[in-house]
């Protein structure tokens, strides 16, 4: 036994000042509380969106401008969430809003084909490297299971592999392995970074290996990056065994004009959209090289379909024409990737100082809060005291007025100001302050 004047173990404190934090944010937000019981009457579990929900009740927002968000309780934050990359352009981009409202004064639901579709569709085979021809869905989930349907006729074989620990949408996450509402697909595993094994992997699967698919950065995963011997040794096996390499960058084509695969120079042969591309409308593409494509050209006897009332929806099909052809281009894209990065850098500077076992791990303007010590290169499964560590994190958080993810996720955004960014760093120096001693040490 300790002796009686030891102090109490780490995680007790850090499980009693958690449960002040859940106090504190329950007291403070009783809006939020009757709206969530009130959904419970009529939705399970009170929401319809699992990544929104959290105890003793999620937040419920009422408006949002430029970078700024309101609760239904009156608390104002800065929106450090970005719609999980997807608020790309804030809440309010003029642009955005002018050209969606006057695709809509034209008539909504037109059932036909439309001249912003084709603009859309140029601008994006225009940016990617490796899409010759694209069509749009309604979102990344979709695209993701469109792009693996094309690989899956255009090579006639059945299997896919994914990394342990990746997200490709509401029916492919694969944060412990298989879920039960996965689509059944035949699904074999790769270790996220693991050079050697997964090559050695994809050439056993061999020409049972229909796709190859993976975030150039994880990003529900943890934000972690991709090294570029990881992304050069999967293409070099897909091309060895005929598998079709598929990059899902839904979240991360924000990291340059041409997404990860061009920043690091490595070209898959389909690619996967979504989140910001139509300013923040529901959207998502998939295209590829043409031979891939093709499988869906209704000119051709045999042709897969491609069904979807809202594809070409007029209100996306506008604003996504605003976005990629006069908002998100050359330098504003670069310029948001240096903020990130000078902003992690920023973060674990703090980390570092405070000798604590935290870190920032991500690229340019996407980054997430990991509460261990030692390089981060594939998931993991986190202990109880890293999940509260995050939850702390989070509360924190929201108490000195910034909006992230639950799971620690920053997604910036463009109308943020460098007195937003800087005012963050303040109150992370402050958590590091009050909270450092209850974080695990580094090293």
């Amino acid at each position: 036994m300790p002796p009686l004047d030891a102090p109490p173990p780490r995680n007790a404190d850090l499980e009693s000042a958690l449960l002040e934090a859940r106090a504190t944010y329950a007291a403070a937000r009783p809006q939020s509380a009757a709206l969530h019981e009130a959904a419970r009457r009529v939705m399970p579990g009170g929401n319809t969106r699992t990544v929104l929900f959290w105890s003793p009740f999620p937040i419920s927002m009422t408006r949002g401008e430029g970078a700024r968000l309101w609760d239904a309780d009156g608390r104002a934050y800065t929106d450090l969430l970005g719609e999980y990359t997807a608020g790309l352009f804030g809440h309010s981009e003029r642009r955005i809003l002018d050209a969606a409202r006057a695709a809509m004064d034209t008539g909504i639901n037109l059932a036909g084909a439309g001249a912003n579709e084709i603009r859309f569709a140029e601008l994006v085979c225009a940016r990617l490297p490796s899409i010759e021809r694209v069509r749009f869905t309604n979102s990344g989930t979709e695209a993701n299971i469109m792009a693996l349907s094309a690989a899956r006729a255009f090579t006639g074989r059945a299997e896919i592999m994914v990394a342990k620990g990746g997200y490709h949408g509401g029916v492919m996450t694969f944060a412990s392995g298989q879920s039960p509402v996965n689509l059944p697909v035949p699904t074999r595993f790769m270790t996220y970074n693991d050079v050697d094994g997964t090559v050695a992997a994809i050439r056993e699967a061999g020409d049972k290996l229909a796709a190859v698919l993976v975030e150039p950065m994880l990003g529900s995963g943890g934000c972690i990056p991709a090294t570029r011997e990881f992304l050069a040794a999967l293409r070099a096996a897909c091309t060895e065994t005929g598998a079709v390499l598929i990059f899902d960058e839904v979240m991360t084509s924000r990291h340059s004009e041409g997404g990860l695969q061009q920043r690091h120079n490595v070209i898959p042969d389909m690619t996967t959209l979504g989140k910001y591309i139509a300013g923040g409308m529901n959207v998502g593409a998939f295209g590829g090289r043409a031979a891939i494509m093709d499988v869906f050209d209704a000119h051709r006897p045999g042709a897969l379909p491609h069904a979807g009332t809202f594809n070409n929806n007029v209100w996306s099909m506008a604003a996504g024409c605003v976005a990629l052809g006069e908002l998100f281009r050359g330098e504003v894209v670069e310029a948001l990737f240096q903020r990130g990065e000078k902003l992690r850098a920023d973060l674990n500077a703090l980390c570092a100082e405070a000798g604590v076992a935290m870190q920032f791990t991500g690229a340019g303007s996407m980054m997430t809060a990991h509460f261990r010590a030692g390089a981060i290169n594939t998931p993991y499964a986190a202990t109880p005291e890293e999940e509260q560590a995050r939850e702390l994190f989070f509360l924190d958080m929201l108490e000195a007025g910034f909006y992230l993810a639950r799971r620690g996720m920053v997604a910036l955004s463009l109308p943020l100001a460098p007195t937003d960014l800087g005012g963050f760093v303040a109150a992370f120096r402050e958590f590091l302050n009050l909270r450092g001693p209850l974080l695990g040490r580094a090293g």
